[in-house]
């Protein structure tokens, strides 16, 4: 994947169990990239305007999943951009198709309990809304995780690093990997920036 004029040829994609930190370490990448950042199911919830729990209660899952392919393959074959895919996106074949084939795919790696720690208060998500959260998230990741690493190019475990950790090994990846140029971002082992310093100097 090439990259011009400091941008990306082709979108950067994260995907994930809910919880994972897709929308932040990607807002924080399209940021450091200079990339559009779109996070999938905001972007069906402002086309059904309304929650996607609501949908899911009215229309129940395969009807939300025949929308999330429209707009999944709506954005991955799209300008460049990073975009956040909903955790279950990689479920549909053609969605595991469309991202890997017309983005670069970061799969974020949580397991079950670190996910269960950061979701245990959460009630807007409608898969997690059972008496038994942990164990539906055992079950989620069981049947997904060899989804998120069939559609990757990389594989980042997530364990307890802040955001800017996160990004940084990221970036990481991708410079290492000829896939963003170096010069043009910032690198993971800048120092931390003092109030004197230019904003290539940024830490990430």
């Amino acid at each position: 994947m090439g990259v011009r004029g400091g941008r990306m040829g082709l979108s950067l994609a994260l995907v994930a169990m809910p919880g994972a930190g897709k929308t932040t370490v990607g807002r924080l990448l399209a940021k450091q990239l200079r990339l559009p950042f779109v996070d999938a199911d905001h972007e069906i919830e402002h086309r059904l305007g309304m929650a996607i729990k609501d949908y899911f209660a009215s229309h129940g899952e395969a009807a939300f999943r025949d929308l999330e392919q429209t707009v999944i393959t709506e954005l991955a074959n799209g300008r460049p951009m990073v975009l956040a895919t909903g955790g279950g996106a990689v479920l549909r074949e053609a969605n595991r198709e469309a991202l890997h084939r017309h983005c670069t795919v970061v799969y974020l790696r949580s397991t079950p309990e670190e996910l269960y720690r950061r979701l245990r208060h959460d009630r807007h998500r409608p898969l997690l809304q059972v008496d038994d959260p942990l164990r539906k998230l055992r079950e989620l990741f069981r049947e997904r995780d060899p989804l998120y690493r069939r559609t990757a190019h990389f594989v980042i475990e997530t364990g307890r690093p802040s955001v800017q950790g996160l990004a940084g090994m990221i970036l990481m990846q991708l410079e290492l990997a000829g896939r963003v140029d170096p010069a043009r971002v910032p690198s993971p082992v800048d120092p931390v920036p003092t109030p004197t310093d230019t904003p290539r100097q940024t830490s990430t």
